[in-house]
């Protein structure tokens, strides 16, 4: 015989809903993208909360810049549903900004660039602008960098500074697409740096990777292969099993699972070596 909900149970239930939506960040349900009659991501489920940070781990083809783009808002499910629940709208850190190397700008001025959708091309920089930058350019180590024009620094010292940049912004989200790849280690180091303090400094981190050494740093592990592979902590998703449910025939080595310091080689089809 079914009991009858009673009015504390409904006030209990009503407070863990609560709860529950106050922590999740973004939340796909059974979702899916198609580019023509190719489908980019099929079918996906799965939630993401506040203060955490989740590594997009896949083949190429397998969907991660295209669910980093739907995150941004950059591109809309063709079926089921996605809601981003924050309140101002996530930064996005790019792939490739070799691009922007011709810009006749300092790097000072690229962050300040990171404030003008709060104040607009005209607004006049504020007290509170300035410490947004100053706090942003000294996480990512490019205060002394300020001066320098954009061109001519690094590809690390430019990623560092597009990543600061997305900082200045404040967002709730802040999403990076293969955030480390091709950059020198000290500026690898200063992104991992900032993955691992997504939780103590309240920020949710995505970032599509095809490290796995990279995706281990992060809270969770969102595995693809155009569906969820598997999604949880690294420990968990990156198995053996998993690993060549995703990438197939380019997943080598059979080590042992229990041992968190195994690697598995995975080959993908820019020859990366992991």
């Amino acid at each position: 015989m079914s009991s009858v909900p009673t009015a504390d149970n409904q006030t209990r239930q009503a407070s863990d809903d609560q709860t529950e939506d106050s922590q999740t960040c973004v939340a796909a349900k059974a979702m899916s993208v198609r580019f023509g009659s190719t489908d980019a991501l099929r079918d996906l489920t799965f939630t993401i909360n506040r203060a955490t940070s989740v590594a997009l781990v896949g083949a190429n083809g397998s969907g991660k810049t295209t669910l980093l783009n739907v995150i941004a808002g950059l591109a809309q499910p063709t079926s089921g549903d996605i809601a981003i629940k924050c309140t101002s709208k996530p930064a996005f850190v790019l792939q490739h900004q070799d691009s922007q190397r011709w810009l006749p700008v300092t790097a000072g001025e690229v962050l300040r660039m990171g404030r003008y959708g709060k104040l607009g091309l005209l607004g006049r920089i504020k007290s509170e602008d300035r410490d947004a930058i100053a706090s942003a350019a000294k996480e990512l180590e490019v205060a002394d960098l300020l001066s320098q024009q954009f061109g001519d620094l690094s590809g690390g010292q430019r990623q560092r500074v597009l990543v600061a940049q997305a900082l200045v912004q404040q967002p709730d989200v802040l999403l990076m697409d293969e955030p480390i790849t091709g950059l020198d280690l000290p500026s690898q180091q200063k992104i991992l740096d900032l993955i691992d303090g997504a939780t103590e400094a309240k920020r949710t981190i995505i970032i599509s990777t095809h490290y796995l050494d990279e995706a281990r740093h992060c809270d969770q592990v969102l595995l693809l292969s155009t569906e969820l592979v598997a999604y949880g902590p690294p420990d968990e998703v990156l198995s053996s099993d998993n690993l060549r449910r995703a990438f197939g025939d380019r997943v080598l080595g059979d080590h042992a699972e229990h041992d968190h310091a195994s690697e598995f080689l995975v080959l993908d089809e820019h020859g990366h070596q992991h």
